[in-house]
Protein backbone atom coordinates (compact mmCIF):
# COMPACT_ATOMS: atom_id res chain seq x y z
CA UNK A 1 0.00 0.00 0.00
CA UNK A 2 1.55 3.74 -1.21
CA UNK A 3 1.93 6.53 0.93
CA UNK A 4 -0.86 8.35 -0.17
CA UNK A 5 -3.44 5.01 -0.17
CA UNK A 6 -2.47 4.69 3.27
CA UNK A 7 -3.28 8.20 4.12
CA UNK A 8 -6.24 7.91 1.96
CA UNK A 9 -7.36 4.79 4.07
CA UNK A 10 -6.33 6.45 7.70
CA UNK A 11 -8.45 9.49 6.57
CA UNK A 12 -11.76 7.54 6.20
CA UNK A 13 -11.33 5.80 9.24
CA UNK A 14 -11.17 8.97 10.76
CA UNK A 15 -14.06 10.52 9.25
CA UNK A 16 -15.80 7.49 10.82
CA UNK A 17 -14.98 8.05 13.83
CA UNK A 18 -15.71 11.46 14.13
CA UNK A 19 -19.48 10.15 13.21
CA UNK A 20 -19.67 8.31 16.43
CA UNK A 21 -17.85 11.32 18.22
CA UNK A 22 -14.73 10.34 18.89
CA UNK A 23 -12.00 13.19 18.97
CA UNK A 24 -10.20 13.51 15.70
CA UNK A 25 -9.03 17.21 15.98
CA UNK A 26 -4.82 17.24 15.37
CA UNK A 27 -2.46 19.34 17.24
CA UNK A 28 -3.22 22.67 15.74
CA UNK A 29 -4.61 25.50 17.73
CA UNK A 30 -8.30 25.18 19.01
CA UNK A 31 -10.05 28.31 18.02
CA UNK A 32 -11.76 30.96 20.58
CA UNK A 33 -14.93 30.28 18.79
CA UNK A 34 -14.95 26.49 19.29
CA UNK A 35 -13.44 26.78 23.07
CA UNK A 36 -16.98 26.90 24.25
CA UNK A 37 -16.25 24.73 27.63
CA UNK A 38 -17.28 26.35 30.46
CA UNK A 39 -17.69 23.70 33.17
CA UNK A 40 -14.73 24.72 35.01
CA UNK A 41 -15.10 22.10 37.83
CA UNK A 42 -13.72 19.33 35.03
CA UNK A 43 -10.17 21.74 35.59
CA UNK A 44 -9.94 20.07 39.07
CA UNK A 45 -11.43 16.45 39.04
CA UNK A 46 -9.44 15.73 36.12
CA UNK A 47 -6.19 16.16 38.45
CA UNK A 48 -7.84 15.55 41.72
CA UNK A 49 -8.56 11.74 39.70
CA UNK A 50 -5.29 12.02 38.56
CA UNK A 51 -3.80 11.69 41.56
CA UNK A 52 -6.19 10.37 43.74
CA UNK A 53 -4.54 6.90 42.96
CA UNK A 54 -2.52 3.94 43.90
CA UNK A 55 -0.18 5.73 41.46
CA UNK A 56 0.40 8.33 43.81
CA UNK A 57 0.27 6.49 46.58
CA UNK A 58 3.15 4.44 45.51
CA UNK A 59 5.42 7.45 45.03
CA UNK A 60 4.93 8.44 48.92
CA UNK A 61 5.67 4.37 49.61
CA UNK A 62 8.99 5.48 48.53
CA UNK A 63 10.19 7.13 51.29
CA UNK A 64 10.00 4.35 53.55
CA UNK A 65 10.54 1.20 51.51
CA UNK A 66 13.71 2.82 49.40
CA UNK A 67 14.86 5.70 51.63
CA UNK A 68 14.11 4.18 54.79
CA UNK A 69 12.42 7.37 56.56
CA UNK A 70 10.11 7.35 59.39
CA UNK A 71 6.82 8.15 59.10
CA UNK A 72 6.88 11.59 60.60
CA UNK A 73 10.16 12.85 58.27
CA UNK A 74 8.20 10.68 55.10
CA UNK A 75 5.01 12.87 55.61
CA UNK A 76 7.41 16.70 56.56
CA UNK A 77 9.09 16.22 53.24
CA UNK A 78 5.62 15.12 51.00
CA UNK A 79 3.58 18.27 53.06
CA UNK A 80 6.12 21.02 52.04
CA UNK A 81 7.21 19.66 48.72
CA UNK A 82 3.51 19.06 47.13
CA UNK A 83 2.39 22.62 48.61
CA UNK A 84 5.39 24.20 46.36
CA UNK A 85 5.55 21.99 43.45
CA UNK A 86 1.92 21.78 42.80
CA UNK A 87 2.33 25.38 41.60
CA UNK A 88 4.10 24.54 38.81
CA UNK A 89 1.75 22.18 36.83
CA UNK A 90 -1.87 24.36 37.98
CA UNK A 91 0.34 27.41 36.39
CA UNK A 92 0.94 25.39 33.06
CA UNK A 93 -2.49 24.25 33.15
CA UNK A 94 -3.84 28.46 32.36
CA UNK A 95 -2.46 28.26 28.97
CA UNK A 96 -4.22 25.92 27.45
CA UNK A 97 -7.49 27.80 27.48
CA UNK A 98 -5.72 31.10 27.33
CA UNK A 99 -4.03 29.78 23.97
CA UNK A 100 -6.00 26.59 22.80
CA UNK A 101 -2.43 24.81 22.36
CA UNK A 102 -1.34 21.65 23.19
CA UNK A 103 1.92 21.63 25.71
CA UNK A 104 4.43 20.66 23.10
CA UNK A 105 3.23 22.98 20.53
CA UNK A 106 2.77 25.87 23.08
CA UNK A 107 6.68 24.95 23.36
CA UNK A 108 7.30 26.13 19.98
CA UNK A 109 6.94 30.11 21.30
CA UNK A 110 10.18 29.30 23.25
CA UNK A 111 11.73 26.00 22.04
CA UNK A 112 11.35 27.28 17.96
CA UNK A 113 10.20 25.16 15.34
CA UNK A 114 13.63 22.71 15.30
CA UNK A 115 14.14 22.85 18.79
CA UNK A 116 10.90 21.90 20.15
CA UNK A 117 11.36 18.54 18.73
CA UNK A 118 13.66 17.67 21.39
CA UNK A 119 10.94 18.14 24.39
CA UNK A 120 8.39 16.10 22.21
CA UNK A 121 10.37 13.25 21.43
CA UNK A 122 11.63 13.20 25.65
CA UNK A 123 7.51 13.51 26.07
CA UNK A 124 6.81 10.73 24.16
CA UNK A 125 9.07 8.42 26.26
CA UNK A 126 7.89 10.02 29.52
CA UNK A 127 4.56 9.40 29.10
CA UNK A 128 4.87 5.92 27.94
CA UNK A 129 6.89 5.51 30.63
CA UNK A 130 4.34 6.66 33.13
CA UNK A 131 1.71 4.51 31.31
CA UNK A 132 4.02 1.72 32.15
CA UNK A 133 4.35 2.60 35.76
CA UNK A 134 0.66 2.78 36.08
CA UNK A 135 -0.13 -0.68 34.58
CA UNK A 136 2.25 -2.56 36.66
CA UNK A 137 0.20 -1.31 39.51
CA UNK A 138 -2.79 -2.24 38.38
CA UNK A 139 -1.40 -5.63 37.19
CA UNK A 140 -0.48 -5.82 41.06
CA UNK A 141 -3.30 -4.78 42.69
CA UNK A 142 -5.56 -6.92 40.37
CA UNK A 143 -3.46 -9.81 40.81
CA UNK A 144 -3.47 -9.74 44.65
CA UNK A 145 -6.69 -10.23 45.14
CA UNK A 146 -6.92 -13.95 43.64
CA UNK A 147 -4.26 -16.62 42.94
CA UNK A 148 -5.97 -16.89 39.15
CA UNK A 149 -4.69 -13.73 38.61
CA UNK A 150 -1.13 -12.57 38.26
CA UNK A 151 1.05 -9.45 37.28
CA UNK A 152 0.95 -10.16 33.43
CA UNK A 153 -3.25 -10.58 33.38
CA UNK A 154 -3.89 -7.58 35.35
CA UNK A 155 -1.50 -5.07 33.15
CA UNK A 156 -3.17 -6.39 30.18
CA UNK A 157 -6.81 -5.79 31.51
CA UNK A 158 -5.59 -2.30 33.20
CA UNK A 159 -4.17 -1.08 29.44
CA UNK A 160 -7.58 -2.46 27.63
CA UNK A 161 -9.60 -0.13 29.87
CA UNK A 162 -6.95 2.54 29.41
CA UNK A 163 -7.27 2.41 25.92
CA UNK A 164 -10.74 2.73 25.61
CA UNK A 165 -11.15 5.65 27.61
CA UNK A 166 -8.12 7.32 25.82
CA UNK A 167 -9.43 6.53 22.15
CA UNK A 168 -12.76 8.77 22.46
CA UNK A 169 -10.87 11.67 22.89
CA UNK A 170 -10.85 15.00 25.19
CA UNK A 171 -14.66 14.94 26.04
CA UNK A 172 -14.98 11.80 27.47
CA UNK A 173 -11.83 11.69 29.14
CA UNK A 174 -13.02 14.71 31.32
CA UNK A 175 -16.55 12.74 32.15
CA UNK A 176 -14.83 9.81 33.35
CA UNK A 177 -12.23 11.70 35.45
CA UNK A 178 -15.49 13.91 37.09
CA UNK A 179 -16.37 10.29 38.84
CA UNK A 180 -13.34 7.86 38.32
CA UNK A 181 -11.88 9.10 42.09
CA UNK A 182 -14.81 8.12 44.02
CA UNK A 183 -13.75 4.46 44.48
CA UNK A 184 -10.29 5.39 45.27
CA UNK A 185 -11.34 8.17 48.05
CA UNK A 186 -13.71 5.18 49.21
CA UNK A 187 -10.76 2.70 49.52
CA UNK A 188 -8.73 4.99 51.30
CA UNK A 189 -10.70 5.97 54.07
CA UNK A 190 -11.91 2.37 54.69
CA UNK A 191 -7.74 1.80 54.57
CA UNK A 192 -8.28 4.25 57.08
CA UNK A 193 -10.50 3.31 59.35
CA UNK A 194 -8.96 -0.60 59.58
CA UNK A 195 -4.86 0.34 59.85
CA UNK A 196 -5.57 3.57 62.32
CA UNK A 197 -4.37 0.99 65.06
CA UNK A 198 -1.71 0.07 63.21
CA UNK A 199 -0.25 3.28 62.05
CA UNK A 200 -0.77 5.05 65.73
CA UNK A 201 1.27 2.42 66.90
CA UNK A 202 4.25 2.59 64.25
CA UNK A 203 4.16 6.94 65.02
CA UNK A 204 6.49 5.45 68.29
CA UNK A 205 8.64 2.76 66.67
CA UNK A 206 12.46 3.63 67.01
CA UNK A 207 13.90 4.76 63.21
CA UNK A 208 17.37 6.24 62.25
CA UNK A 209 17.86 9.69 62.04
CA UNK A 210 17.75 10.13 57.81
CA UNK A 211 20.84 11.43 56.20
CA UNK A 212 20.39 14.04 54.44
CA UNK A 213 21.06 12.37 51.25
CA UNK A 214 17.75 10.18 51.79
CA UNK A 215 15.91 13.21 52.35
CA UNK A 216 16.91 15.24 49.46
CA UNK A 217 16.61 11.93 47.34
CA UNK A 218 13.00 11.68 48.53
CA UNK A 219 12.00 14.68 48.05
CA UNK A 220 13.27 15.01 44.36
CA UNK A 221 11.58 11.53 43.95
CA UNK A 222 8.21 13.52 44.64
CA UNK A 223 9.26 16.80 42.84
CA UNK A 224 9.82 14.80 39.69
CA UNK A 225 6.80 13.21 39.83
CA UNK A 226 4.79 16.67 40.00
CA UNK A 227 6.99 18.47 37.98
CA UNK A 228 6.36 15.82 35.25
CA UNK A 229 2.47 16.93 34.64
CA UNK A 230 3.93 20.20 33.75
CA UNK A 231 4.55 18.89 30.38
CA UNK A 232 1.22 17.79 29.70
CA UNK A 233 -1.53 20.17 31.88
CA UNK A 234 -2.51 22.64 28.99
CA UNK A 235 -3.42 19.73 26.77
CA UNK A 236 -6.91 19.19 29.04
CA UNK A 237 -7.98 23.02 29.00
CA UNK A 238 -7.74 23.77 25.01
CA UNK A 239 -11.67 23.66 24.80
CA UNK A 240 -12.36 25.36 27.89
CA UNK A 241 -13.42 28.95 27.43
CA UNK A 242 -10.39 31.52 27.47
CA UNK A 243 -12.92 34.14 29.11
CA UNK A 244 -12.37 32.45 32.97
CA UNK A 245 -9.64 34.73 34.60
CA UNK A 246 -6.12 32.83 34.75
CA UNK A 247 -6.34 33.13 38.67
CA UNK A 248 -9.73 31.07 38.62
CA UNK A 249 -8.41 28.25 36.37
CA UNK A 250 -5.06 28.24 38.52
CA UNK A 251 -6.81 27.55 41.65
CA UNK A 252 -9.00 24.61 40.08
CA UNK A 253 -6.02 22.92 38.91
CA UNK A 254 -3.46 23.75 42.25
CA UNK A 255 -6.34 22.58 44.40
CA UNK A 256 -6.93 19.39 42.39
CA UNK A 257 -3.32 18.70 42.59
CA UNK A 258 -2.76 19.60 46.03
CA UNK A 259 -5.26 17.96 48.06
CA UNK A 260 -5.11 14.76 46.32
CA UNK A 261 -1.20 14.62 46.33
CA UNK A 262 -0.87 15.00 50.02
CA UNK A 263 -3.50 13.11 51.05
CA UNK A 264 -2.07 10.47 48.63
CA UNK A 265 1.54 10.71 49.38
CA UNK A 266 0.97 10.68 52.80
CA UNK A 267 -1.05 7.65 53.25
CA UNK A 268 1.28 5.68 50.79
CA UNK A 269 4.25 6.62 53.30
CA UNK A 270 2.00 6.11 56.11
CA UNK A 271 1.14 2.27 55.63
CA UNK A 272 4.58 1.77 53.77
CA UNK A 273 6.45 3.04 56.79
CA UNK A 274 4.14 0.34 59.44
CA UNK A 275 4.16 -3.03 57.02
CA UNK A 276 7.19 -4.19 58.16
CA UNK A 277 5.75 -4.17 61.67
CA UNK A 278 2.47 -6.10 60.38
CA UNK A 279 3.02 -9.60 58.76
CA UNK A 280 -0.14 -9.33 57.16
CA UNK A 281 0.93 -5.90 55.67
CA UNK A 282 4.34 -7.13 55.15
CA UNK A 283 3.10 -10.19 53.22
CA UNK A 284 0.92 -8.87 50.81
CA UNK A 285 3.74 -5.67 50.31
CA UNK A 286 6.22 -9.38 49.63
CA UNK A 287 9.15 -6.77 50.78
CA UNK A 288 8.39 -3.47 49.48
CA UNK A 289 8.12 -4.75 46.01
CA UNK A 290 3.90 -5.10 45.31
CA UNK A 291 2.24 -1.79 46.01
CA UNK A 292 -1.03 -3.70 45.11
CA UNK A 293 -0.24 -6.19 47.69
CA UNK A 294 0.15 -3.87 50.12
CA UNK A 295 -3.25 -2.15 49.67
CA UNK A 296 -5.01 -5.85 49.60
CA UNK A 297 -3.35 -6.60 53.14
CA UNK A 298 -4.90 -3.50 54.80
CA UNK A 299 -8.35 -3.89 53.39
CA UNK A 300 -8.14 -8.10 53.50
CA UNK A 301 -10.42 -8.48 57.00
CA UNK A 302 -13.34 -6.68 55.80
CA UNK A 303 -13.29 -9.64 53.08
CA UNK A 304 -15.12 -9.61 50.22
CA UNK A 305 -15.80 -6.26 50.61
CA UNK A 306 -11.68 -5.66 50.91
CA UNK A 307 -11.39 -7.36 47.42
CA UNK A 308 -14.32 -5.65 45.82
CA UNK A 309 -12.48 -2.20 46.84
CA UNK A 310 -9.04 -3.52 46.10
CA UNK A 311 -10.32 -4.47 41.99
CA UNK A 312 -12.19 -0.86 41.91
CA UNK A 313 -9.11 1.05 42.80
CA UNK A 314 -7.03 -1.34 40.21
CA UNK A 315 -9.70 -0.68 37.80
CA UNK A 316 -9.77 2.67 38.52
CA UNK A 317 -6.06 3.83 37.18
CA UNK A 318 -6.91 4.51 33.68
CA UNK A 319 -8.14 7.92 35.84
CA UNK A 320 -3.82 8.72 35.20
CA UNK A 321 -3.33 6.04 32.04
CA UNK A 322 -5.72 8.04 30.37
CA UNK A 323 -4.22 11.74 30.09
CA UNK A 324 -0.87 10.68 30.21
CA UNK A 325 -1.96 8.32 26.96
CA UNK A 326 -3.40 11.01 25.27
CA UNK A 327 -0.26 13.07 25.87
CA UNK A 328 1.72 10.58 23.92
CA UNK A 329 -0.54 10.63 21.17
CA UNK A 330 -0.11 14.39 20.57
CA UNK A 331 3.51 14.69 21.65
CA UNK A 332 3.82 12.25 18.93
CA UNK A 333 2.30 14.39 16.58
CA UNK A 334 4.42 17.65 17.27
CA UNK A 335 7.94 15.61 16.70
CA UNK A 336 7.41 16.62 12.95
CA UNK A 337 5.30 18.01 10.44
CA UNK A 338 4.23 14.99 8.74
CA UNK A 339 3.56 12.93 12.37
CA UNK A 340 0.57 14.98 12.31
CA UNK A 341 -0.59 13.77 9.51
CA UNK A 342 -1.21 10.60 11.03
CA UNK A 343 -4.62 10.47 13.33
CA UNK A 344 -4.12 10.45 16.93
CA UNK A 345 -6.14 7.13 17.09
CA UNK A 346 -2.97 5.19 15.35
CA UNK A 347 -0.83 7.15 18.03
CA UNK A 348 -2.86 5.59 20.74
CA UNK A 349 -2.62 2.06 19.81
CA UNK A 350 1.11 2.18 18.91
CA UNK A 351 1.39 3.51 22.63
CA UNK A 352 -0.54 0.01 23.54
CA UNK A 353 0.86 -2.02 21.15
CA UNK A 354 4.30 -1.18 22.90
CA UNK A 355 2.90 -0.24 26.55
CA UNK A 356 1.95 -4.28 27.73
CA UNK A 357 5.17 -6.19 26.52
CA UNK A 358 7.51 -3.72 29.02
CA UNK A 359 5.12 -3.21 31.61
CA UNK A 360 5.40 -7.16 31.91
CA UNK A 361 8.99 -7.42 32.00
CA UNK A 362 9.06 -4.03 34.20
CA UNK A 363 6.90 -5.52 36.82
CA UNK A 364 9.70 -7.79 37.90
CA UNK A 365 12.11 -5.24 39.36
CA UNK A 366 9.36 -2.36 40.02
CA UNK A 367 11.16 -0.06 42.63
CA UNK A 368 14.19 0.06 40.78
CA UNK A 369 11.93 0.80 37.94
CA UNK A 370 9.96 3.21 39.74
CA UNK A 371 12.47 5.18 40.86
CA UNK A 372 14.81 5.57 37.62
CA UNK A 373 11.56 6.99 35.75
CA UNK A 374 10.69 8.82 37.94
CA UNK A 375 13.72 10.45 38.31
CA UNK A 376 14.69 10.70 34.44
CA UNK A 377 11.32 12.56 33.64
CA UNK A 378 11.92 14.57 36.32
CA UNK A 379 15.54 15.73 35.15
CA UNK A 380 14.47 17.12 31.63
CA UNK A 381 11.20 18.23 32.32
CA UNK A 382 12.54 20.52 35.75
CA UNK A 383 14.44 22.48 32.91
CA UNK A 384 11.48 22.26 30.11
CA UNK A 385 9.41 24.17 33.03
CA UNK A 386 12.41 26.79 33.15
CA UNK A 387 12.15 27.62 30.34
CA UNK A 388 8.97 28.13 29.22
CA UNK A 389 8.16 30.13 32.69
CA UNK A 390 11.52 32.73 32.04
CA UNK A 391 10.28 32.72 28.39
CA UNK A 392 6.34 33.71 29.21
CA UNK A 393 7.43 35.90 32.69
CA UNK A 394 10.12 37.34 30.81
CA UNK A 395 9.94 37.98 27.57
CA UNK A 396 5.99 37.94 27.24
CA UNK A 397 5.37 40.22 29.92
CA UNK A 398 3.12 37.23 31.77
CA UNK A 399 0.83 37.74 28.78
CA UNK A 400 -1.62 35.67 27.02
CA UNK A 401 -3.04 37.98 24.32
CA UNK A 402 -2.49 37.30 20.59
CA UNK A 403 0.31 40.20 20.13
CA UNK A 404 2.34 38.24 23.24
CA UNK A 405 1.45 34.58 21.16
CA UNK A 406 0.40 35.15 17.72
CA UNK A 407 -1.19 31.33 17.32
CA UNK A 408 -1.42 31.46 13.80
CA UNK A 409 2.62 31.02 13.53
CA UNK A 410 2.27 27.69 15.37
CA UNK A 411 3.46 25.91 12.15
CA UNK A 412 6.25 28.64 10.95
CA UNK A 413 9.34 27.63 11.30
CA UNK A 414 10.72 31.41 10.13
CA UNK A 415 7.63 33.39 12.11
CA UNK A 416 8.66 31.27 15.96
CA UNK A 417 11.66 31.76 17.71
CA UNK A 418 14.53 30.29 16.68
CA UNK A 419 15.07 27.96 19.86
CA UNK A 420 19.03 28.18 20.13
CA UNK A 421 18.74 29.81 23.24
CA UNK A 422 16.18 27.22 24.67
CA UNK A 423 18.32 23.94 23.29
CA UNK A 424 21.78 25.85 24.87
CA UNK A 425 20.39 26.17 28.29
CA UNK A 426 18.63 22.90 28.18
CA UNK A 427 22.39 21.13 27.69
CA UNK A 428 23.56 23.38 30.25
CA UNK A 429 20.94 22.32 32.64
CA UNK A 430 21.88 18.62 32.14
CA UNK A 431 26.03 19.82 31.68
CA UNK A 432 25.30 20.78 35.46
CA UNK A 433 23.45 18.59 37.16
CA UNK A 434 25.16 15.32 36.09
CA UNK A 435 27.40 15.71 39.23
CA UNK A 436 24.10 15.67 41.39
CA UNK A 437 22.68 12.98 39.66
CA UNK A 438 22.16 9.80 42.30
CA UNK A 439 20.81 6.89 40.40
CA UNK A 440 21.20 2.72 40.51
CA UNK A 441 23.20 2.95 36.74
CA UNK A 442 25.04 6.24 38.16
CA UNK A 443 25.73 8.70 40.57
CA UNK A 444 27.53 11.83 40.19
CA UNK A 445 30.70 13.32 42.00
CA UNK A 446 28.65 15.60 44.14
CA UNK A 447 26.00 13.11 45.52
CA UNK A 448 28.64 10.55 46.24
CA UNK A 449 29.88 12.92 48.93
CA UNK A 450 26.87 12.60 50.57
CA UNK A 451 24.25 15.23 48.88
CA UNK A 452 21.46 12.85 47.63
CA UNK A 453 20.05 13.35 44.36
CA UNK A 454 19.53 17.24 44.06
CA UNK A 455 19.32 17.13 39.87
CA UNK A 456 16.14 17.96 39.79
CA UNK A 457 16.71 21.62 41.66
CA UNK A 458 19.72 22.35 40.04
CA UNK A 459 18.79 21.97 36.39
CA UNK A 460 15.71 24.30 37.09
CA UNK A 461 17.82 27.10 38.20
CA UNK A 462 20.27 26.67 35.68
CA UNK A 463 18.27 26.36 32.70
CA UNK A 464 16.26 29.58 34.08
CA UNK A 465 19.31 31.43 34.37
CA UNK A 466 20.65 30.42 31.26
CA UNK A 467 17.79 30.60 29.57
CA UNK A 468 16.99 34.23 30.32
CA UNK A 469 20.24 34.98 29.44
CA UNK A 470 20.66 33.33 26.32
CA UNK A 471 17.46 34.91 24.89
CA UNK A 472 18.84 38.14 25.96
CA UNK A 473 20.94 38.26 24.12
CA UNK A 474 19.10 36.84 21.10
CA UNK A 475 16.37 39.06 21.31
CA UNK A 476 19.34 41.85 21.71
CA UNK A 477 21.06 40.42 18.20
CA UNK A 478 17.06 40.41 16.52
CA UNK A 479 16.50 44.62 17.21
CA UNK A 480 20.45 45.16 16.11
CA UNK A 481 19.78 43.70 12.55
CA UNK A 482 16.84 45.30 12.52
CA UNK A 483 17.73 48.84 13.45
CA UNK A 484 21.05 47.91 10.46
CA UNK A 485 18.42 46.63 7.96
CA UNK A 486 16.44 49.99 8.45
CA UNK A 487 19.51 52.10 8.25
CA UNK A 488 20.52 50.20 5.08
CA UNK A 489 17.38 50.90 3.47
CA UNK A 490 17.15 54.53 4.67
CA UNK A 491 20.91 54.97 2.82
CA UNK A 492 19.45 53.29 -0.78
CA UNK A 493 16.53 55.00 -0.49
Amino acid sequence: MSGIHLYRWLRRITILLAHYGIETHGIAPIPVEERVETRWYQMFFVWFSANMNILTFSTGTVGPAFFALSTRDAITIIVVIDLVFCLLPAFFAVFGPKLGTRAMVQSRFSWGYYGSIIPSILNVFSMQGFLILNCIIGGQTLASVSSYLDDTLGIVIISLISLAVTFFGYRFLHLYESVAWIPNVIAFIAMLALGYPQLHANQYASVSTPTPAAVLSFASTLASSILSWCTMTPDYGVYHSPAASSTRIFIYTYLGFVIASITAHTLGAAFAAAAPNVPAWNAGFQNSTSVGGLLYGVLAPVGGFGKFLTVLVALSIPSACAPTMYTFSTSFMAVASWFSLVPRWVYILISEGVLIPVAIVGAKKFYATFVDILSIIGYWSTAFSAIILTEHVLFRRASFTEQAYPTNTWNSARLLPRGIPAVLAFACAFGALVSFMSQVWYIGPVARDGSGDCGVYVGFVVAACCYAAFRGLDRWWDRRQEVHTKAHDAEAG
